[in-house]
């Protein structure tokens, strides 16, 4: 069950967020939603990774579904943050980008993977 792809892709996004953290932080001197912004966007990754180490297929599905879970989350700050203009349209859109595609990468592999146990 390795899912490179998916843990390159979690690790560049929750160096994003951590740099988002910084700059929100330090230039914005926000701190409550950057925090929750930053939990949530780089648990994404961490759970990716605990996945691999599943001790079952189903506990590999489970990880990831809170790994979604967890992406959605992300969404929703992320969201929240420009429609504040804490974040400007473009640096929303780049980040935003980035997550969608984890939503899919992540949508994807669960799907399939139910897709299979059910099939065994």
């Amino acid at each position: 069950m390795n899912n490179r792809p998916l843990q390159e892709k979690s690790f560049d996004f929750a160096v994003r967020m951590v740099n988002l953290y910084k700059f929100l932080s330090i230039e914005k001197k926000e701190f409550v939603i950057s925090k929750q912004m930053l939990r949530s966007g780089t648990a994404i990754g961490a759970l990716a990774r605990e996945a691999d180490q599943a001790e079952s297929k189903a506990d590999f599905i489970h990880k990831l579904s809170i790994a979604l879970k967890e992406a959605n989350e992300t969404e929703y700050w992320l969201l929240l943050m420009c429609k504040t203009d804490y974040l400007k349209v473009n640096e929303f859109e780049s980040l935003h980008t980035d997550l969608k595609e984890l939503l899919k990468l992540l949508t994807s592999i669960i799907n399939s993977t139910k897709k299979n146990l059910a099939a065994t």
